[in-house]
């Protein structure tokens, strides 16, 4: 399954914003490591793309050339 970086920062909000109604402590950390790490996975998710996107339009030049 393939994690999109919408999906990812979409889940990162969530968790921002369960972090703020949550009165406990740890449970407030849980979820602002949780934010952190959806953060970072969508970040990875558009290096990826980006990274994809190069290597298909230098595959497509390769071809014609």
């Amino acid at each position: 399954m393939t994690t999109t970086a919408p999906f990812c920062r979409e889940r990162a909000q969530q968790a921002s914003a369960d972090a703020a109604l949550a009165t406990l402590d740890n449970v407030r950390d849980r979820y602002l490591r949780a934010a952190k790490a959806w953060d970072e996975m969508a970040s990875r998710a558009e290096k990826t793309a980006e990274r994809r996107a190069v290597n298909e339009d230098a595959k497509m030049a390769a071809e014609l050339a």
